[in-house]
C-alpha cells in the first residue's frame, strides 16, 4: 500500500470510515475483476480518491455499492464495497501509476529489483499493466496515455535538473497526470462544469504527492546515492514545506468551486488528510486524538485532555444530567449491566484458533478476540498505525464541531465528517 492519504480510523466518523473502506475494497476488487489477481497489488490509498470523487458528484441513487464476500484483510468478513465507473477508473489509473512506480524501481535498481531475474519479471508485469490500464481507461473514455507520457517526460526533466532549477519543473508531469484523472471524474459523473476546478485540484494534488514523496525519501535516497528532486534542484526542506502547504490551500480553494452531491468524504480526504500528510512528513504531527483506552485526547498546547478526566474544580459540584457518575451510579440509577466474561480456552484449542486467525489475517489486520483469554484486542496494524489525527477530532459530533479549531480554517465547517 502506498499513497499520502492515510486517514486514521480515529479521525473519521463511523459513516465516513465505512465509506472510505468501501472505496478501498472496491478499488481492490475492480483491479481483480478487470485485470487479474496480480493487479490487486496496485491498490493504493490515493487511487481510491478517484472513486470517491465520481460518487460524490453523482446522483444520490442506489447501485453504488455491492456486497462483497469474505476477505482475509477484513478478518474473513463480508462488506459493502463501491462499484461502477468510479471504481473502474480508479483501477485503471492505479494500474498505470503502479506500472510507473515499478519502472522507477527498475531504473534505480532498488532492493530486489537489482537482481536480473526479478527485474526481467518486473518489466513483463509493467508492460502488461500498461496494456491493461489502457484498455480499462478506454472503456471509460479516458486515455491513460497521458499518464504514461507524463512518466516518460519525467525522466527527461530529471536528467536536465540541476541546482537552481525550480523543483516545480520536475513535478509538472505528475501534476498533468493527476489533473487529467481528476477532471475525468466530472465527465463520468455527468458534471462537466466541475472539470476545470477538479483539474486544478488534481494538479495541486499531484504536486503535493510528488513533493511529499521526495521529502520523505530524501535521507534514504542520499544514503543510497539515488536521485532525489529536492537534492538535485537544491530545494531546502523549508521551501518544500511551503510549496506543500500552498498546494493544500489551493486544493481547498478549488474544491469550493466543485458542485458535489455529497462532499463530506471528499472534503475530509482532500482538505484535511492532505494537511495531516504534510505535518507527518515534515515532523509537525500533533499526535493521535484518541488514547489507547479509546477516550478522545487533544495534544495541542502540550496537555492532553481525555473524556475520562474529572471536570474543573469550579464545576465539581455541578449536577450531572447525563451519563454515569464517575464514582459509581447515582441513587436510584440502575447499575450498568456487565456482560458475562467468556470462558478461557484451553491451550490446545487456543492454538487452533490462533492458527485459524493467523491464516485469515485477523491477528494482523482487525479487531479480534485473544485466542486464549478471549479478551478484545486490536490487530497489529491497528496497534502500530501512524495515527496523525491532528488536534481536532471531528468524528461523530454536531454541526459546530469545527468552531474555534484550526483544522477547518478556510473551509465549510459542516463538511468535516460530522454527518450532520
Amino acid at each position: 500500500m502506498f499513497g499520502i492519504i492515510r486517514p486514521c480510523k480515529h479521525s473519521l466518523s463511523e459513516k465516513l470510515h465505512s465509506s472510505w473502506v468501501a472505496h478501498l475494497c472496491g478499488l481492490c476488487l475492480a483491479l481483480r475483476d478487470d485485470h487479474g489477481q496480480l493487479a490487486r497489488t496496485a491498490t493504493n490509498y490515493d487511487g481510491l480518491v478517484i472513486s470517491v470523487l465520481v460518487e460524490a458528484q453523482g446522483p444520490r441513487a442506489a447501485g453504488g455499492r455491492r456486497t462483497a464476500g469474505p476477505c482475509p484483510l477484513r478478518g474473513m468478513r463480508g462488506a459493502e464495497v463501491a462499484q461502477g465507473e468510479g471504481a473502474r477508473l480508479a483501477a485503471a489509473v492505479s494500474l498505470a501509476l503502479a506500472s510507473v512506480k515499478v519502472r522507477d524501481h527498475l531504473l534505480d535498481a532498488d532492493g530486489v529489483f537489482a537482481r536480473r531475474p526479478v527485474a526481467a519479471g518486473a518489466r513483463v508485469v509493467a508492460r502488461r499493466w500498461d496494456r491493461q490500464s489502457a484498455g480499462g481507461g478506454a472503456g471509460l473514455g479516458f486515455d491513460t496515455a497521458v499518464l504514461l507520457d507524463a512518466a516518460d517526460r519525467q525522466g527527461e526533466l530529471e536528467r536536465a535538473a540541476a541546482p537552481g532549477t525550480s523543483v516545480l519543473l520536475v513535478t509538472e508531469p505528475t501534476e498533468t497526470a493527476t489533473a487529467a484523472a481528476f477532471a475525468h471524474t466530472a465527465v463520468l459523473a455527468g458534471r462537466p462544469g466541475n472539470a476545470a476546478a477538479l483539474a486544478e485540484a488534481g494538479r495541486l494534488f499531484g504536486r503535493l504527492a510528488h513533493l511529499l514523496d521526495a521529502a520523505e525519501d530524501q535521507q534514504e535516497d542520499a544514503a543510497a546515492g539515488q536521485w532525489n528532486p529536492l537534492t538535485a534542484t537544491g530545494t531546502g526542506r523549508d521551501e518544500a514545506e511551503r510549496l506543500c502547504r500552498d498546494a493544500v490551500h489551493g486544493i481547498r480553494l478549488a474544491l469550493k468551486d466543485v458542485e458535489f452531491t455529497e462532499r463530506a468524504l471528499v472534503h475530509r480526504l482532500l482538505a484535511h488528510e492532505t494537511g495531516l500528510a504534510v505535518d507527518r512528513v515534515f515532523g509537525h504531527g500533533a499526535g493521535c486524538s484518541v488514547t489507547a483506552g479509546g477516550a478522545h485526547a487533544h495534544t495541542s498546547h502540550g496537555h492532553a485532555h481525555t473524556s475520562d478526566e474529572h471536570p474543573p474544580a469550579s464545576d465539581a459540584h455541578a449536577p450531572r444530567l447525563h451519563g454515569p457518575h464517575p464514582g459509581g451510579p447515582l441513587i436510584g440509577e440502575p447499575p450498568t449491566p456487565v456482560p458475562p466474561k467468556k470462558p478461557r480456552r484451553s491451550g490446545l484449542t487456543g492454538c487452533a484458533v490462533w492458527a485459524a486467525m493467523a491464516c485469515t489475517c485477523q491477528l494482523l489486520c482487525c479487531e479480534h478476540e485473544d485466542p486464549w483469554s478471549r479478551e478484545k484486542k486490536e490487530g497489529w496494524c491497528q496497534r502500530n498505525c501512524d495515527c496523525d489525527c491532528g488536534n481536532c477530532d471531528c468524528s461523530g459530533c454536531d454541526c459546530d464541531c469545527c468552531d474555534g479549531c484550526d483544522c477547518c480554517d478556510g473551509c465549510d465547517c459542516c463538511d468535516c465528517g460530522c454527518d450532520c
